[in-house]
């Protein structure tokens, strides 16, 4: 419960800060800690096993596992490997995903407490403890350790691909800004659409004066447009002329109407300047109480505050790869595959795996932390694309309403970054990438495999433990 307080409280912001919001605080961290407190139970019964630092450290993948997917879609976003963005371990990213660098983290957190306790086994058994004693005692953990962060050091330089591939697209990031914070950010009709359109012309002002390269496209974020531009006539005229000023397509964050009544979804749009939209991803992973309710019918009666959610949001079902047409450096039209992932979408490993083995050519981040401005879960997201970026080994373009924007390269570091409550711009240049690692290749089955480790241990665990009962039964 202090790891998830620390970790997820600014959700004390959804609904104003108020009484309402701290019960939802409470709610939603009683609730994911519960998974914890299983946590505490398998590692109590792994803790009877000769080799349980290694099944303890696959029942932390058990849970992350669960807790990620279920229920309503699970909400992973405390998870031990977006800490290791910064440590050596993250040079294992590549291979063995954030699922295998979990793994790591926990594995030499388990090698430190089995160290304690064979020490003091050890002076129970044998008193004062002799230098002799000592290292012996602490020689397998220290040898986990260094094989462990020696190979992630080994592995960090580690790069598919060729590092400068010859097709290039010079990408234009738009962080226009919006007017409020908290839950007041998300009112303002049109004036959200109205500062990416001036920061737009800012950026192209720039590049007709060759302060900065002319952008190949324009990159948006989430919300960008808070209203349908295919059913507001001001929306779509401020989108359009957007596209015509920019001469090139705008990647758009669009609240889209339907498909049903009181629907909506979450997308991207690719506008061209002639033929208006060409593609669109609708957002897949969608927060529940956030985005949409579960039980909607059954809980607006009891709990009018929900009504602040909106209509109830849709969840896309296709990939965020997507095809569009693009002239690269003012060359000719060619196809080049775009990825896409929506804001908290950065935290479900399938639908990341998704945009890269889709095919995508650029990797690309649409967000709206607006509400969050001023709490940790804006610097929280920056470090998962970080950890995205090196498990993919693909540099990321990060577009916000207001704060953090970004482009990270495929190391994991931030090459630019806005600062929140701003509005800014700039263009950068992203290599076309087809490179797929190994992590994207073979994590999810390496999570299923540990999940599955962890739960064999408790299973034999507890069947060991049983027959030990009867034998003492039978020989008293």
């Amino acid at each position: 419960m202090a790891l998830l307080l620390v970790a997820i409280g600014w959700v004390r912001v959804i609904d104003g800060g108020g009484a309402a919001a701290y019960l939802g605080v409470v709610g939603l961290i009683g609730f994911e800690a519960v998974f914890f407190g299983l946590l505490g139970l398998a590692l109590a019964i792994i803790g009877r096993l000769r080799s349980w630092p290694v099944i303890a450290a696959a029942a932390w993948v058990g849970v992350e596992y669960v807790y990620a997917r279920y229920p309503f879609g699970g909400f992973g976003w405390t998870r031990l490997a977006y800490t290791a963005v910064d440590a050596p371990l993250a040079g294992l990213l590549p291979f063995i995903g954030t699922v295998g660098v979990s793994f790591a983290v926990a594995l030499l957190a388990q090698c430190v407490g089995w160290l304690a306790i064979e020490i003091i086994r050890a002076r129970r058994s044998h008193g004062p403890l002799t230098r002799s004693m000592v290292a012996r005692t602490a020689l397998p953990a220290l040898a986990t350790w260094s094989i462990v962060m020696g190979t992630g050091l080994a592995l960090s330089g580690w790069n598919p691909g060729p590092p400068a591939p010859a097709q290039k697209a010079r990408v234009g990031i738009v962080q226009g800004n919006v007017p409020g914070k908290g839950i007041e950010a998300l009112g303002r009709m049109r004036t959200v659409t109205a500062n990416h359109v001036r920061e737009t012309r800012r950026l192209i002002n720039a590049a007709d004066q060759g302060r900065i390269a002319r952008p190949d496209f324009v990159l948006w974020p989430e919300n960008s447009t808070d209203i349908d531009p295919t059913v507001d006539p001001i929306t779509r005229d401020q989108l359009q002329s957007a596209t015509e000023l920019a001469g090139v397509p705008i990647f758009a964050g669009a609240v889209m109407a339907g498909p049903g009544v009181d629907q909506r979804q979450t997308s991207g749009l690719w506008w061209d300047p002639r033929r208006g939209i060409v593609a669109r991803y609708d957002k897949r992973n969608l927060v529940p109480f956030g985005e949409w309710i579960p039980f909607r019918d059954r809980l607006l009666p009891l709990f009018p505050i929900l009504k602040l959610v909106g209509a109830q949001s849709v969840p896309g079902t296709r990939p965020g790869a997507l095809p569009v047409p693009l002239r690269l450096a003012g060359g000719p039209e060619q196809p080049v595959i775009v990825g896409d992932a929506i804001c908290f979408e950065l935290a479900y490993d399938d639908t990341i795996y998704d945009v890269i083995t889709g095919g995508a050519q650029l990797f690309l981040v649409q967000s709206n932390n607006a509400t969050y401005v001023g709490t940790g879960q804006v610097d929280q997201q920056f470090a998962i694309t970080r950890a995205r970026a090196m498990e993919t080994r693909r540099e990321i373009a990060v577009a916000t309403t207001n704060g953090v924007s970004g482009f990270i390269g495929r190391d994991g570091r931030a090459q630019w970054k806005s600062r929140e409550r701003t509005a800014a711009s700039t263009v950068v240049t992203m290599p076309l990438r087809t490179n797929i690692t190994p992590a994207v290749r073979i994590a999810p089955w390496l999570e299923r495999g540990l999940a599955l480790l962890a739960l064999s241990g408790c299973l034999t665990a507890t069947v060991g433990r049983g027959r030990a009962r009867r034998s003492r039964a039978a020989g008293a």
